[in-house]
């Protein structure tokens, strides 16, 4: 069974904040490292927000969670999928992008119920 996702340090995070924004501001790829960082940050701030296992947030490569209350999945393919990239989900959970115009563009693809996750959004 795979490791829990746990909040990093808060020094971290902010660290690997200012970092990206620097990096995206000068138009510069982000390191791998800092995305990775915040992208499981905010994944386990969701996974406490919303406990449950009916929906899945992928943000490849870096991790999957399961989230959301009712069914519960446990094997294959799940019903209730959510994908994006780590900088869409780092803009997502900051409140930079809505949920519902990150969909609308294409950024994030959702199938499924309860794959709306408007009412977790932002993070922090």
């Amino acid at each position: 069974m795979p490791a829990r996702l746990r909040p990093a340090a808060p020094d971290d995070v902010a660290g690997a904040r200012s970092r990206i924004a620097a990096a995206l501001a000068a138009d510069e790829p982000a390191a791998r490292a800092d995305l990775k960082l915040l992208t499981k940050h905010f994944l386990a701030l969701l996974e406490e927000r919303a406990p449950g296992r009916s929906v899945e947030v992928r943000v490849p490569p870096f991790a999957a969670v399961q989230v959301v209350e009712g069914v519960r999945h446990t094997r294959g393919t799940p019903p209730a999928v959510v994908e994006t990239d780590a900088l869409t989900w780092l803009a997502l959970a900051a409140g930079e992008i809505g949920w519902a115009d990150a969909v609308a563009s294409g950024r994030v693809t959702a199938s499924g119920e309860r794959t709306d996750l408007a009412p977790y959004l932002p993070l922090g």
